[in-house]
């Protein structure tokens, strides 16, 4: 039994391979990455940075599907055993909430959040640049939707699982028009998905862990645990060659998401493999989702390779959070405070 709870439901057909012998750091590769290739439907070259949530004893996918024409869109995807995809032909097909179609420009960076009994889908779009885009469906048939939470510009938006204190949570990271070369991450509550406020700070790029210097960005949705919000996201470091998004984790307080408890100073994944390191854009390792069982603490955790394929990571609840606890910063001014 973990020594750490998770407070999600057992997945008994979670994807799963043991940590190889030998292995350095609390996250493993499964080794058969990536699992999702180039050219993996007729129009899209590649899929990344996707969602990922376990439905009717299988598992059901967000994608971040980019067309041959270089434009990203969503399209469903549908797994046995959360390794092997096959995928609608179509782009997900949205209305808005007076039952018109509704297309956007463009969507990409998809997360796939249950919230009591509806699924909610949060990505990236076009809103005079780029912002936040939000939809229901409680049948994965019928898509949604709803208003866009922020004005421009924003990215990287994460819904919690739950309500918190009665409110929806969601981190995201404030953005300029272009591709971001800054960024912090940033908690703000709404009553009823449509009115956001309360924002309030998460905490900043670290300023002396040079992994993470640029730019930091939620990844997974928050998994809750007795230690608290368990959070993987993406930290950013420029280098003489371009950017490199490697992978971090940090802990949330449970009542106060906004109040960061255990940040460590060291990444859990970075790129060294050749689909982390080679692909449309090298060098990039993008967590967008996680898979938990209660019953064994083991977490599956999806990301993206080099804008290019699909791999998966595990990791269990013990180990990640025995790291972060271990690696913590001593600098609270690195960890973020939850300041308003």
């Amino acid at each position: 039994m973990s020594k750490v709870e998770m407070y999600v439901d057992n997945l008994p057909n979670i994807p799963w391979q043991d940590k190889p012998e030998g292995s350095v750091g609390p996250v493993w590769r499964y080794s058969d990455n990536p699992i999702i290739n180039r050219n993996p439907v007729p129009g899209v070259a590649r899929i990344f940075n996707s969602a990922v949530l376990p439905y009717k004893g299988e598992f059901i996918g967000v994608f971040r599907a980019e067309q041959i024409d270089g434009v990203p869109h969503l399209y469903l995807g549908y797994s046995k055993d959360g390794i092997s995809w096959s995928f609608e032909k179509e782009r997900i097909h949205f209305v808005n909430e007076a039952g018109e179609d509704f297309l956007p420009r463009y969507e990409y960076d998809p997360r796939l959040i249950k919230i009591d009994d509806s699924y909610y889908i949060i990505w990236c779009t076009d809103f005079y640049g780029a912002s936040l885009g939000l939809a229901k469906t409680d049948d994965f048939k019928k898509f949604v939707r709803l208003e866009n939470p922020f004005l421009p510009f924003n990215r990287n938006g994460v819904l919690f699982p739950r309500k918190i204190n009665g409110r929806f949570v969601m981190l995201s990271r404030p953005s300029d028009s272009g591709h971001t070369p800054f960024g912090d991450i940033f908690l703000s509550e709404s009553p009823d998905l449509k009115y956001w406020g309360r924002h309030r700070h998460v905490m900043a790029r670290g300023y002396r862990q040079w992994w993470q210097s640029l730019k930091i960005g939620g990844g997974a949705a928050p998994i809750e645990t007795s230690e608290g919000w368990l959070l993987f996201y993406h930290g950013v470091t420029g280098t003489c060659n371009g950017y490199v998004y490697s992978m971090g984790a940090c802990i949330l307080d449970k009542d106060e998401p906004a109040v960061v408890k255990y940040r460590p100073d060291s990444f859990i994944l970075t790129p060294e493999m050749w689909y982390e390191e080679r692909g449309f854009v090298g060098n990039v390792v993008f967590p967008c989702a996680a898979l938990c069982d209660a019953a064994t603490g083991r977490i599956a955790i999806y990301y993206g390779a080099a804008d290019s394929y699909v791999a998966l990571a595990f990791t269990t609840i013990d180990e990640i959070v025995d790291f972060i606890k271990k690696h913590d910063a001593a600098n609270d001014d690195d960890k973020g405070s939850g300041i308003m």
